[in-house]
């Protein structure tokens, strides 16, 4: 699906389909994760605590890019409606935001490690490494701020004790830089489980993020 996006029956459905995609892949689980998309001077945001099985386009929540949300029926937004706005308005680039809870970016975000250099896919992600945003309580103001700063030049991060969140261009983009940042936390853990990973030097990432510039899904 092409962005921008409008406010429109499809990509209400588009947003909703992308979080089955993400439990059927295990990459998210339950109702913890959520998937907004810019829709004009607003964003589309999934609602808070409705299993995605249960979504209907109707139940996606409109919130404005400039204002906190305003009640507009029983549903609310996602807690998390504060970093997507925040990402939104950070990256006009960006149209699609990520958000999930894969076990292996946790259980990195949980030591509290960056993933660096140990694969050229680190590249998929904007830089040298995939970063860290510093700890705070979900749904609030102090972590869209470390949300906002660790992924200054990058398109993810890993969210200390937390989770992930990645941007992308469209939808299928991000959806698809969080796939890819969930294969590489997996071959990072399972590379310090087996002994020492061999980080590539800044010439070599530099050749990858060369290469990158148009890599993945097209609009």
């Amino acid at each position: 699906m092409t962005a921008p996006y409008s406010d429109c029956p499809e990509v209400r459905q588009a947003i909703i389909d992308a979080c089955l995609h993400l439990n059927a892949k295990g990459i998210n689980q339950g109702t913890s994760g959520n998937v907004s998309v810019r829709a004009g001077a607003s964003m589309l945001i999934t609602p808070s605590g409705i299993p995605y099985s249960d979504m209907t386009p109707d139940m996606i929540q409109s919130v404005p890019l400039d204002a906190t949300p305003t009640a507009r029926g029983p549903l609310k937004p996602s807690s998390e409606w504060r970093f997507h706005q925040a990402l939104l308005t950070a990256k006009p680039d960006s149209h699609a935001i990520v958000h999930a809870h894969p076990v292996h970016c946790t259980a990195l975000a949980q030591n509290r490690q960056p993933i660096p250099a140990v694969h050229y896919m680190v590249a998929a992600f904007g830089g040298h490494d995939v970063p860290l945003a510093g700890y705070a309580l979900f749904g609030g103001e102090e972590l869209a701020k470390n949300v906002v700063n660790a992924m200054t030049g990058r398109h993810a991060c890993l969210m200390a004790n937390h989770g992930a969140t990645v941007v992308g261009e469209t939808l299928d983009k991000a959806l698809w830089r969080m796939e890819e940042l969930e294969t590489l936390a997996r071959g990072y853990v399972l590379s310090l489980s087996a002994g020492t990973p061999h980080v590539l030097d800044r010439f070599q990432i530099e050749e990858a993020l060369a290469a990158f510039a148009d890599y993945g899904p097209r609009d």
